[in-house]
């Protein structure tokens, strides 16, 4: 068994058990025992300084934006837009324009889907989307298609849950008006060569959409270095709150683009014949903004950037190679997704206990994960298991949490066996 001591010692990254103080769940018991939370690809935990941020704005500073000429109002549209800035430059836009703030990743890609789909793909078009993606990023698509005549294509994957390059390529054709994939597949944890998808999806005239649900919070993002047209992300996998996310768009698409929702703030004028929109990103942003999430998204920004996302990269690439090591240990134990190039998800399967007893019965050890399809039905058809368990990591995890999963594991098989 590979030695977790052994592993921390050698050339720490970060001091762990002070970012652990900093979320306040990771003092918590379930069960009697303390929490191992290892779900951080379904949501994070907050650090306290984003909970103390959300009540700091929502107790002393809270006013409606963009709608006031009062100072509560006009505090809060500059915290609102230095949030836009956060995000900016975190995904390397060079325009805060350029971002879109919705709901989270699901509502970023509807509202790339009917807006610039319902003007730009006709009948006879084609649409590319991968093997693995979450149902954000398949259903809207095939809702579109239906809708307008278009064709979904597939981009198929090898057995270690890599996309099959040679394929997509033959894939590609003057047909081709979106090309939409994951980042990192939420299921699997393969990282695609999205830089790859971009060249050669431009090369035949097509849009690219990224989802970044799974990579904005892990590793370092420059959408002008892809030349990506659009990437998402959710707020809530980034130790932010839930309800608020975003989209990148360049900016002379965002332009080319109708409204996806209308209401107030994302007009320029309105009779009783017709509207005239505003410019993006407020074209994008009708009513009522999420606010206090959007001021906790700028927190949560600010924390992970003391940090710094190249340690955070490389020392969750640990805790994944580690607790590879582990598992690949267990006899009865299949990973599903072992691709060259991977994110710190671990996906199993157990011959002898479905996904749910396994993480049932991981509960009683305190033991948060997974189990289930993750959204990703045609990604478990593929690999031929209806469910897997699910581990996934962040930079607050420990080794020594990875070990009691294996015992919890190794515990279950006993049980079942």
């Amino acid at each position: 068994m590979p030695d977790s001591g052994a592993l921390i010692s050698a050339k720490p990254l970060l001091d762990i058990e002070k970012i652990r103080s900093e979320f306040p769940m990771m003092s918590r018991h379930i069960n009697g025992k303390p929490l191992i939370y290892l779900d951080n690809a379904a949501t994070t935990q907050k650090p306290w300084s984003v909970i103390n941020r959300l009540h700091k704005f929502e107790s002393e500073e809270y006013g409606t934006v963009r709608r006031g000429a009062y100072k509560l109002s006009e505090h809060s549209t500059q915290l609102y837009e230095d949030a836009r800035q956060k995000v900016a430059d975190l995904l390397g836009a060079a325009n805060k324009a350029e971002i879109v703030f919705t709901s989270g990743t699901t509502q970023s890609i509807n509202l790339v889907a009917y807006s610039y789909g319902r003007k730009f793909v006709n009948a006879g078009d084609e649409i590319i989307i991968s093997n693995i993606e979450h149902h954000a990023n398949t259903v809207p698509w095939q809702v579109l298609c239906e809708e307008k005549g278009a064709v979904l294509r597939v981009i198929p994957v090898n057995d270690d849950g890599e996309l099959i390059m040679e394929e997509y390529g033959k894939l590609l054709s003057k047909k081709t008006r979106i090309v939409a994939v994951n980042h990192v597949s939420n299921a699997l944890g393969t990282i695609n060569p999205v830089r790859e998808i971009v060249r050669k999806a431009h090369t035949v005239g097509a849009r690219v959409l990224i989802d970044g649900a799974q990579s904005a919070p892990h590793m370092k993002i420059d959408v002008k270095d892809l030349d990506c047209d659009f990437y998402t992300f959710s707020g809530h996998k980034m130790y932010g709150p839930s309800g608020v996310g975003g989209l990148f768009g360049k900016m002379e698409v965002l332009e080319s683009m109708p409204p996806y929702v209308t209401g107030g703030d994302m007009i320029v004028q309105v009779t009783l014949e017709k509207a005239t929109y505003a410019k993006p990103p407020a074209r994008f942003e009708a009513g009522t903004p999420p606010l206090s999430q959007v001021i906790g998204l700028g927190a949560a920004i600010d924390y992970i950037n003391t940090i710094g996302l190249d340690k955070i990269g490389e020392y969750e690439h640990r805790l994944l190679e580690y607790g590879t090591r582990l598992l690949r240990d267990i006899s009865g134990l299949r990973i599903i997704g072992t691709a060259r190039e991977k994110a710190g998800i671990i996906s199993f399967y157990l011959d002898v206990a479905h996904p749910h007893d396994i993480v049932t019965l991981l509960d009683e050890d305190g033991i948060a994960l997974r189990g289930g399809h993750h959204c990703a039905q045609p990604t478990m058809k593929r690999f031929g298991v209806p469910a897997t368990a699910r581990a996934s990591f962040s930079f607050y995890n420990k080794h020594e949490e990875l070990d009691a999963l294996a015992a919890g594991i190794r515990r279950v098989i006993k049980v079942f066996s």
